[in-house]
């Protein structure tokens, strides 16, 4: 027989549940730069009280993934040139790195899923969905470097791809993409021919080219 939830369980399940909806629309671009939230409206939108509201919030300026202001106002990261610069350089270093941990692992399953989100990501670049554009866009890359078998660089990523979040969104609608990105074909191509110099070229140049555009 099982034992009843006790509170404190059903206090962390709601942090928990709360903290992850959040940080997944934060990084998928749901909200704009500088935008800004409040404990009430994120307890509301989530059905939680407070306490799950504020210790999620907590939890994303630690991340990085929201700003708290001295007054206590929070709200979405603004980046500027050179912290666009900054999180570009990161991403060029580490992702390249995971893409080829990835690839003694590309087996013809990975490289067959690699390649539906790509005709997902045609799709949605069709409705100029710029929010299901970046949640395929992160699950071509996410789905990729599982394959490293780097869990701890994989975190960094994320926290990277949360910090980018709001402002990912905005370069999207700017860029107006009509096709499935370049560098992604290229990315699947060098999987396929076991090409690593050409594979982590591919992926650099993928994670780099909007936002350096942008941070000019």
């Amino acid at each position: 027989m099982l034992s009843p939830q006790r509170p404190a369980d059903n206090k962390q399940s709601a942090y928990e549940r709360v903290y992850r909806s959040l940080r997944g629309q934060i990084m998928h671009g749901e909200f704009t730069p500088g935008q800004a939230l409040t404990l009430r409206g994120i307890a509301k939108q989530f059905d939680v009280s407070m306490t799950p509201a504020r210790e999620t919030v907590q939890r994303l300026v630690a991340d990085g993934g929201l700003m708290m202001s001295s007054s206590g106002r929070v709200f979405t990261p603004e980046l500027s040139p050179e912290r666009l610069e900054e999180l570009a350089s990161i991403r060029a270093l580490i992702e390249p790195e995971l893409a080829s941990r990835a690839l003694p692992r590309a087996h013809m399953a990975l490289i067959e899923r690699l390649e539906l989100i790509n005709s997902q990501i045609a799709l949605v670049v069709a409705k100029h969905d710029d929010v299901g554009y970046i949640r395929a866009n992160l699950e071509f890359h996410r789905t990729l470097y599982l394959r490293a078998q780097a869990p701890a660089m994989l975190a960094l990523t994320e926290t990277v791809w949360l910090q980018l979040g709001p402002t990912m969104r905005a370069m999207y609608a700017r860029l107006n993409r009509t096709e499935v990105p370049y560098n992604h074909r290229l990315i699947v191509a060098a999987l396929k021919a076991g090409d690593e110099p050409g594979l982590k070229l591919a992926v650099r140049a993928d994670v780099t080219k909007g936002l350096r555009m942008l941070a000019e």
